[in-house]
């Protein structure tokens, strides 16, 4: 038995021995996704400007990257040096009995959710929710060292403290991280009350993230993720729908929803195999060619190989821009600005690398990712965003070593993950409707 095979096996035991932890009918709940740069975020900052906001967000974007790059053993060549807060999208759920209001990053490229708890020896400054006090909830229990819990951490495992107590670190790219003891609580998901879920208990959490947010999320598919947790409520599905970029007036939230509220169905629908790879963590597809007009480009991480590699992309709602790998990237922008005609332009704040001046959209020609069994037409006002009055940028970006589908392309879609029958499902939806 070779090792992948071996950590798979140990994957779905650990998986299902959580399960058997939470008594609950199959059912399933859903939870607002607030954008971090909506009013309704703790995170808002109503002197930033919206081109603020998009520069941010996609520094942010290269961050990410880099510790994605970082976590599949890739040298990566991006600068990191830039911001800790791995995500882009905030839930807001309760841990605790009695119930504690918790704002944490939702993440799909993390698995083990931590927030911080007192005492705090080493924290950053938290002023929006409470930080957690464990002496004060009935439900906390410490895990051990030998619980599968524990063993489920692998390389996030620290030495045991004093007292036997399992020890976890999450590091997030160069700077940030939190630290502190694994544990069981009960997890509000709105009314719904779900015990026995595995999280972090951070007591040490540098000051990278922002003091209006308790953690992160963690909603990856590793065996410690919320997603399998609660797979016999759950059964490994969720989806999400993201409404289009977020203007100072809306007060409209994205859905994510779970178990049997994931209902993806309609002539629309298409659907992708999920790739198993090590990390378990990320959700990996095959994209195989892109279509630009009639022009169809083999999508190859290198154009010395023949073929594509299974699993090579990544869907992640918590990067902004799509990123693909950079021989392939010069292939595709040489035929799209071919196809659009006219003269580029530089980025002003020199961070994407194609743009014009007063853009028409409708001169944008069609744009399909071909994945294996599925084909997603990707929309222009997705493609190419107004960073600027009168100048349109590509939101799809050249990378080293890594290629992610990015938020942006996946707005006004409905996207559902089914890690039972291993598959990602895609619809054109208005998400402002769900």
């Amino acid at each position: 038995m070779n090792t992948l095979t071996i950590l798979f096996t140990l994957f779905i035991t650990i998986s299902i021995s959580f399960t058997k932890a939470s008594q609950h009918d199959a059912g399933g709940f859903s939870v607002d996704l607030i954008h971090r740069d909506s009013p309704l975020s703790p995170l808002y900052n109503p002197t930033q400007s919206r081109t603020n906001c998009l520069q941010n967000a996609f520094l942010r974007s290269k961050s990410r990257a880099f510790r994605i790059s970082k976590t599949l053993g890739f040298a990566s060549k991006l600068d990191a040096d830039i911001f800790g807060v791995p995500g882009e999208y905030i839930m807001k759920i309760q841990i605790g009995t009695p119930p504690v209001e918790v704002f944490g990053i939702a993440d799909t490229g993390s698995d083990l959710t931590w927030a911080q708890c007192e005492p705090c020896k080493n924290c950053y400054k938290q002023v929006g929710p409470p930080i957690l006090v464990p002496a004060s909830s009935s439900t906390y229990q410490t895990q051990s060292c030998q619980s599968k819990a524990c063993d489920a951490l692998a390389t996030d495992q620290l030495p045991c403290d004093s007292q036997g107590i399992c020890q976890y670190k999450m590091s997030y790219g160069d700077k940030s991280y939190s630290i502190g003891d694994l544990a069981m609580e009960t997890f509000w998901f709105g009314p719904t009350p779900l015990k026995n879920v595995v999280f972090g208990c951070g007591h040490e959490n540098n000051d990278t993230f922002n003091e209006n947010v308790s953690g992160i999320i963690g909603l990856g598919g590793g065996p410690l993720s919320i997603i399998n947790q609660l797979n016999s409520l759950v059964r490994g599905k969720f989806s999400y729908c993201l409404i289009p970029q977020i203007n100072d007036s809306s007060n409209q939230t994205s859905k994510i929803h779970f178990g049997d509220l994931v209902n993806i169905l309609g002539p629309k629908v298409v659907s992708t195999p999920l790739v198993k790879k090590y990390p378990w963590t990320y959700y990996y597809v095959t994209l195989e060619n892109v279509l630009i007009g009639k022009n169809s480009l083999s999508y190859k991480q290198s154009f010395l190989k023949n073929v594509v590699d299974e699993g090579n992309i990544i869907v992640d709602s918590g990067t902004t821009l799509t990123l693909l790998p950079r021989e392939f990237y010069n292939e595709f922008t040489s035929s799209l600005t071919k196809g659009i005609g006219g003269e580029t332009m530089a980025d002003p704040e020199g961070i994407l690398e194609l743009c014009y001046k007063d853009l028409n959209l409708n001169g944008v020609p069609s744009v399909t990712f071909q994945f294996t069994g599925a084909n997603i037409e990707l929309a222009p006002v997705n493609m190419f965003l107004e960073v600027q009055k009168g100048v349109s940028c590509l939101t799809i970006v050249p990378s080293d070593d890594l290629a992610i589908l990015g938020n942006l392309l996946q707005r006004n879609m409905m996207v559902g993950f089914d890690l039972v029958s291993q598959k990602v499902f895609f619809k054109p939806t208005d998400c402002s409707m769900h």
